[in-house]
């Protein structure tokens, strides 16, 4: 643990159900001294591995064609060393319980590349200006969030439900599009097309020229609508998921092809399969961790310094989803994993709840609060599965977006690998503001191609 005051843990592991208050003005203003816009710690570690945060990344990189194939702003460095099943002992305390276990797992082919750390987040200046005033201002109460917009709503967290909606509510583009592929990794190696997609996606909850009272109106924060033309026997599915800060207000409709009809699905939450997933992914797994915090107890274990993928532009490189993609994982060639400072959370079962993960713990980086790694255990106290992410950093922004993501079940062998660009023509188009319109069954039917 680095950096990280008893009494704040106290605080927090005493805060995971009540409603939780925001920080004081006087400590609310460390967000324009020692700490980041976003409320990381603006200092390096004490032997230099982890800079300071300078700004992050916000020239353009040579070769980036924003709405076309994007580069790599590192693509000349080389690994600073590998980490690997022989030597995994030696860097134990910085891995994950997921990244140890594979390697352990697949000692012949699971590998760490560790480059040079970049802090590389950025954001507006009035999304900085946001998550100050969101800072004092606003909660959590009975599960949801209240009184916060365009910002990070808690950017110095007392709680890991704090810390999680920092991850649902990141920063990212208030529209785009973007194309990609997922692919089902079975357990004896074969890599099967699970979706081939395209997708446009909203987040009101970052509209500029909106304010927090008007915003409260609907609470909405991020719409997705997502149109599949592979394969064959899924060409023509679609769905539409709307998200609000009350998680029981959440809606997802479905387009089947087999009806030529809308179905609102009856249940868009925690571990119900997501179809456009092929239901091999659950609701709460996408994106590491997606969805209602109220099936679960959280608390912050502490801020610890971890590897983990991060500035993964060098993922999207080559041409080919083939290139990319091992037998029961991401080609270690292609990942870039760097030393950065995470809150770890963690998450238990709510009592009278039921979920298939008893227990789950998650690593979201300090600079962007996106949850890059997550372990979940079974029932039996099994580690289960490990989910991952893969971020990129988007100077025309600015800030850093997660694309690919999956997971690995430890158990049976099998993985999932979605958000894959590399044979897509366009790496994350950021659009103007679409009609509220575009996010409804209505839209969804209209693109009913069969």
């Amino acid at each position: 643990m680095t950096r990280f005051s008893l009494p704040m843990l106290g605080l927090a592991l005493l805060c995971a159900q009540q409603s939780m208050a925001a920080v004081t003005a006087e400590e609310a203003a460390k967000l324009t001294g020692e700490l980041t816009p976003l409320g990381a710690e603006r200092a390096g570690n004490a032997d230099g591995s982890i800079p300071a945060w300078t700004g992050g990344l916000t020239t353009p990189i040579p070769g980036d064609k924003p709405g076309g194939r994007r580069s790599d702003p590192f693509k000349d460095e080389k690994p600073l060393f590998s980490i690997n099943a022989g030597n995994a002992a030696q860097y134990a305390e910085k891995l994950t319980d997921g990244t140890r276990a594979m390697l352990a797992k697949y000692p012949d082919s699971y590998r760490l590349d560790v480059y040079q750390t970049h802090r590389t987040a950025a954001a507006p200046q009035w999304v900085y200006d946001n998550t100050l005033a969101n800072a004092s201002r606003a909660k959590i109460d009975n599960d949801v969030v209240v009184g916060a917009f365009g910002g990070i709503p808690f950017p110095i967290p007392t709680s890991g439900a704090e810390v999680m909606w920092n991850h649902l509510l990141r920063w990212r583009a208030p529209t785009a599009r973007f194309y990609a592929t997922a692919y089902q990794l079975t357990a004896d190696g074969r890599a099967v097309l699970a979706s081939d997609a395209s997708s446009i996606q909203q987040v009101p909850y970052y509209f500029q020229d909106s304010n927090l009272e008007d915003y409260a109106k609907s609470n909405l924060y991020f719409n997705i609508r997502v149109n599949l033309s592979a394969p064959a026997i899924r060409a023509g599915e679609g769905i539409v998921g709307r998200q609000n800060l009350d998680a029981a207000k959440d809606q997802a409709w479905v387009y089947l092809v087999g009806q030529r009809r809308v179905r609102k699905l009856p249940n868009t939450c925690c571990d119900t399969p997501s179809p456009t997933m092929a239901g091999l992914m659950s609701f709460d797994e996408l994106e590491v961790f997606s969805g209602r915090l109220d099936r679960f107890d959280w608390k912050i274990v502490g801020k610890e310094e971890k590897y983990i993928p991060y500035n993964a532009n060098k993922l999207m490189q080559p041409t080919s989803d083939k290139e990319v993609l091992s037998a029961h994982h991401l080609n270690p060639d292609h990942v870039r994993w760097e030393l950065h400072r995470v809150w770890v959370v963690e998450a238990t079962l709510r009592q009278g709840q039921r979920h298939q993960a008893a227990r789950s713990r998650y690593y979201c980086d300090e600079d962007t609060w996106t949850c890059v790694l997550g372990d979940r255990w079974d029932a039996n106290g099994q580690l289960w599965k490990t989910t991952w992410g893969q971020v990129m950093a988007m100077p025309d922004l600015p800030g850093n977006f997660m694309f690919a993501f999956g997971f690995n079940d430890l158990l049976s062998g099998a993985a999932m690998v979605a958000g894959l660009f590399n044979e897509k023509p366009v790496h994350y188009e950021l659009l103007e503001r679409l009609p509220d319109v575009e996010f409804t069954p209505d839209a969804l039917a209209n693109d009913g191609i069969r």
